[in-house]
């Protein structure tokens, strides 16, 4: 793989197996699985975040649920049919199980991408300012991650503005989120969702501005 491709989507996780492992697919016939992996931020919460791992890389290491792991990888989006819709599944690509080390950030992420979709720029009713980015981050074999990124105050008003094509790069961390859907009247159900909450920006080469407020 062109070293660029596996330099620009770079993920760090220290956590603990929450779910067994379940196949996924295969590809040039090596087999893939998905598990859930609980990662802690700083607060007294938790990030419940997918990876998928090869079989190669699952029969190194005893993956018992709550087993603790370390890993290097990439967030990866992919479409997927569910319930005859296509919908965009994000996960962390597992490329490296490396040794625990509890002194280091458990969640850390950086990747160099493209603007591919307006910023949307809000405040909440508490007048904090939020905005919304989707990044395409370009993969081997003319393929794109998209991933749905997160900027806060700062931050938030940096990005704002940034047309589509912009370069940008960011550090930050993959969280979770649940959030109801309604799908009838009177009905909701209850949804998982993931992006990157930004702690660091740059557009192109200027300047890299920092998250005043924070992101955990």
């Amino acid at each position: 793989m062109n070293y660029e491709m596996m330099n620009n989507n770079k993920v760090f996780l220290l956590g603990k197996i929450e779910s067994k492992p379940v196949f996924s697919h295969e590809t040039f016939g090596e087999a893939f699985y998905e598990i859930m992996m609980s990662v802690p931020r700083l607060s007294e919460h938790s990030d419940l975040i997918p990876i998928t791992i090869s079989e190669k890389l699952l029969g190194k290491e005893d993956f018992e649920i709550g087993k603790e792991i370390a890993l290097k990888g990439q967030f990866r989006s992919y479409n997927k049919i569910i319930d005859g819709t296509s919908k965009l599944v994000l996960t962390v690509f597992v490329r490296e199980l490396i040794e625990v080390n509890e002194n280091m950030n458990p969640n850390i992420i950086e990747i160099v991408g493209y603007i591919c979709k307006p910023p949307i720029y809000r405040t909440t009713p508490f007048k904090r300012e939020i905005c919304d980015i989707l990044v395409a981050v370009n993969r081997a074999y003319n393929k794109s991650d998209y991933l749905p990124c997160i900027a806060w105050g700062r931050n938030a008003k940096y990005i704002k503005d940034a047309e589509v094509g912009t370069q940008i790069s960011i550090v930050g961390r993959i969280q979770s989120r649940e959030y109801q859907k309604k799908v009838s009247d009177d009905e909701f159900v209850t949804k998982t969702a993931y992006e990157i909450s930004i702690g660091k920006i740059q557009i192109g080469t200027g300047e890299e501005i920092s998250s005043d407020e924070s992101i955990i």
